[in-house]
This record gives structure tokens, sequence and C-alpha cells, in this order.
């Protein structure tokens, strides 16, 4: 019977075409799939197939593989010059990574920060300087083509910056010193490596909600900035009512009780306590059991007595699909944000059973605020 092909991963057209390559070097055949033809590059949802029976050593090849690692074994982390506050909003000159400027701007205002506006841009020229560039297909026989790419972002970045311009003169936005940063590369590389030069108090990025079809969504560059980043990152999608933080009155935080979400919450209250808002202690569960409302309730009492000026109320959500119930509880509750942590996990398990950071930027419209631990 013929050995049929199962998904290994599925990842941005440049990871799955180094996943590719990693596995064919070890002798196992592997395809890729639901690429765009037209733009190879900006497709997202791209699956690595492979034969069944090449599973079990393909899992253990990579995952003891450094093809995706955190970081360099033996890396310094990069000095940084200045002392001051930072706030990075990578851009893409969409109407969310607007909102997302809107959100960063009056942040910076409020937290004395600069604002770090960062676009990165890809171009066929950067593929082939990759380690793996001989497993892309790209042609360059017009070097006209590079240099119209790069106008057009220049452009792109100038026409931003005449808009935030405008808006602070009209004092849509508030004055606040902020820069633009141009990076040539895989856009969610760049901001991480970009964010671990500059340190920055918080990433800020537009996301366009749950109206997004999933499989656009699949390795989308705000999801893995979430899952990868040293840095608390903010989600804010589209159609967020709001504009600053200023204005947030309900926030959500979910435990599951693990110790690392006592030392998250210590860092969310330093960060945020300069603003007014309520805590709901969030347990998500599909079953019913007694001891995680005593262990939540105890959670409870602990933040009580550490933050005493903070009001704080607890529930357990129950419901066989932890989403639709989270959802509902939002929308009944009327929360502005939710809070979380996302602990360091695997690449498969990143892959394989998504953390719920990365599911609510797929499915919700409320903004996201993940500390890390």
């Amino acid at each position: 019977m013929e050995d049929k092909l199962v998904t290994l991963a599925i990842l941005t057209y440049t990871k799955a075409q180094i996943l590719k390559n990693v596995l064919e070097n070890e002798g196992i055949e592997a395809h890729i799939h639901n690429v765009n033809q037209i733009q190879p590059v900006i497709s997202s949802g791209v699956r690595v197939r492979i034969k069944e029976s090449d599973l079990p050593r393909a899992l253990k090849i990579t995952e003891s593989s450094a093809w995706l690692s955190e970081g360099i074994v033996g890396e310094k982390t990069p000095e940084v010059k200045s002392t001051t506050k930072k706030i990075l909003i990578p851009v893409d000159f969409s109407n969310y990574s607007m909102k997302a400027c809107e959100f960063g701007f009056n942040l910076a205002k409020e937290d004395d920060s600069e604002v770090l506006l960062l676009h990165v841009y890809f171009t066929p020229l950067y593929t082939s300087s990759l380690p793996y560039g001989d497993v892309f297909n790209y042609q360059i026989n017009d070097e006209e083509s590079t240099k119209t790419i790069i106008k057009k972002v220049h452009a792109d970045l100038n026409t931003l910056s005449n808009s935030i311009n405008e808006k602070i003169k009209s004092k849509e936005l508030p004055n606040v010193k902020y820069s633009c940063i141009l990076r040539e590369g895989i856009p969610e590389e760049e901001i991480l490596r970009y964010a671990k030069e500059q340190r920055p108090k918080v990433i800020i990025m537009g996301t366009r909600g749950k109206n997004q079809k999933d499989i656009d969504l699949i390795g989308s560059v705000t999801a893995e900035v979430i899952d990868r980043s040293r840095t608390t990152v903010l989600a804010i999608p589209e159609n967020t009512p709001f504009k600053q933080f200023g204005e947030v009155r309900k926030i959500a935080f979910l435990t599951n009780f693990d110790q690392r979400d006592l030392i998250a919450f210590e860092v969310f209250f330093e960060a945020w306590k300069a603003f007014h808002f309520s805590v709901s202690l969030i347990h998500l569960t599909e079953l019913k059991d007694k001891w995680n409302e005593i262990k939540l309730a105890g959670i409870k009492e602990y933040f009580s007595r550490q933050y005493p000026g903070l009001e704080i109320h607890h529930d357990v959500v129950m419901s066989d699909n932890l989403l639709k119930g989270l959802d509902k509880y939002i929308n009944d509750n009327q929360i502005d944000v939710i809070t979380l942590t996302s602990y360091k996990r695997n690449i498969f398990a990143r892959l394989f059973n998504p953390g719920i950071a990365r599911k609510m930027i797929f499915h919700s419209d409320t903004p996201l605020l993940v500390i890390k631990d």
C-alpha cells in the first residue's frame, strides 16, 4: 500500500523551505504545499509534508536540530547605548498598523518613552544571501526590480511619517519623540533581533482580529513574535474601540495555577500600575473540578494582600470549547484587555498544540497583552 503523506509542520514560506532542505539533507523526502505561486515569499500557512513512515525520524531529527533555534549558543546580548525608555511598533503601512501607532504614541506620552517604528522589507537579493539560499528558486535577472522595491518602501515609510506628523499637528496624536527604522530580512526574525538590541518596554503590533481566515494567520508575524519574544507584546486588533491604555477599565488575567503566573502578574502590575483598572483572574477548563475554584480563590486572596489598592475578581470559565467560553466571558463582562503569560515551549509544542495566546490572535477582537516570565 502506498505510503501516504502527512503534514509535519505549518510555517511561513521561508521557514518551510529551510525545513525542507534540512529534512532532505537527512534523506527524508519532503514536499511543500499551499504556496502563493505569484509571490511565494508572502505565503503563510505553508505545509511541509512527508511520508507517514518517516514521521518518527523526522520529528526526532527536527527537534534536535538548530534550524529554528531561539538564539545562537554563546551569543552575547548587545549593549544598549541609550537608557531612554522605548516602545517598539512594527509597521506594514496597513490600517491596523496605524491603530498600533495610535496606542503606542499615547502610551509613550504617559510613560515618557520614545517610539521606534520598524518596517522590515524583503527582497529576492536578501534571500540569496541566506545560509540555505540554494533551496530558493528566485531568478534575479533585473537589479532594477530590487531598486523598485526599496524605492517603494521608502515612499511608504515617508507617507506613514507624514501621516503621523499631520496627526500630531492636529493633536490626534501626542507629540512624542519617534524614529523610523528600515530593516531588510524576514519580518519576525528582524523584529526579534531589533527588540533584543534595543530592549523596549513593550512591542505593540496591530492585528486584523477575528475576521481574517485562519489559513492566512497560521505562522503570522505577530504570532511568531509572541511565541519567541523575550519582551512583553501587546497585540491590538484593528477595530479596538479605544486608543490608549488609560481607557482600559477591565482586564482579564488568565492563569493555569503555574508559579510563573505569580511572577508574570508582578511584572504586569509594576509595568501598568500607573493606570486604573480592575483585574479578573480567569481559569479556563473543560471539566468541572471544585479544586479549580479553591485554587483560584487562594490566588485571588494572595493578590489582594500583595496589591491592596487593586480591585480583583476571580472566575472559573468552564466550556467544552475554551475559546468560545472565553469569548462569551469577555463579552458578558465587558473585558477590555486579555493578559496572560506565554511560557517557553519547544517548536513542536507551538506547531501542534498552539498556546492560548496564539489562538486568541486568530479568534479575538480583544487586545492581548502577553507577559514574558
